[in-house]
């Protein structure tokens, strides 16, 4: 009795062991066609994997990827979310379902969620961009400049830092600090920069000031 207690208990880890495998393959499956636009058939393989294992947080994650492909924002929004319940340091659903609320307007709710992000990835430059944006559409115009610095702080060369602190400062009043930005931006390979530079840095009132 005891041997055969035994047997069963290990056929038991067995098939879940087999399942979790199956739902990893059927999710990278999954992957695979929705880099190549297959966006029926990727949806087919995650629901199958999402069945198989209701736990495994990726397949929520890539299926909510395939529903914003298919502009169902609330689908993707959903999906995202249960992404976050199975694994809450997960810090790529984070991301995602903050670039849904940015692009739903919910801008607070956006911010929660970059910041979640950042604090599951210290290093994630593309949440403290958004985060920025999010915090520019407030008009939180110092945290938000505050953001492009931390990423210009671990990346220097990134020029679309450099673009949108130049803006913010420009639109919080720091004329020759968001000049200067522009310019680095420009520097760097941003060549709408310069378009900025001719409509907002060439007035009378800031060549008067260079040497300021």
């Amino acid at each position: 009795m005891v041997k055969l207690a035994g047997s069963l208990f290990f056929v038991i880890l067995f098939s879940a062991a087999q399942a979790q495998q199956t739902a990893e393959e059927l999710t990278r499956k999954g992957k695979t066609l929705y880099e190549h636009m297959e966006f029926m058939e990727a949806i087919i393989n995650l629901n199958k994997a999402i069945e198989i294992d209701a736990e495994y947080f990726r397949a929520y994650y890539l299926r909510g990827k395939v529903k914003e492909n298919f502009d169902d924002i609330h689908g993707a929004m959903k999906d995202y979310s249960m992404a976050i319940e199975k694994n809450n340091t997960f810090a790529q659903g984070y991301y995602a379902r903050g670039n849904i609320k940015f692009k739903l307007q919910d801008y607070y709710g956006a911010i929660a969620d970059f910041s979640e992000t950042i604090n599951q990835d210290a290093n994630n430059l593309d949440a403290y961009f958004k985060r920025g944006q999010a915090k520019q559409k407030l008009e939180a115009y110092q945290d938000a400049i505050s953001d492009c610095s931390k990423i210009i702080e671990i990346k220097p060369s990134n020029r679309d830092a450099y673009f949108l602190r130049g803006m913010l400062r420009l639109d919080f009043g720091q004329v020759k600090d968001g000049c200067l930005d522009l310019s680095k931006a420009g520097e760097l390979g941003d060549l709408k920069a310069y378009e900025m530079i001719r409509e907002k840095c060439n007035k009378p009132i800031y060549n008067n000031s260079i040497g300021e």
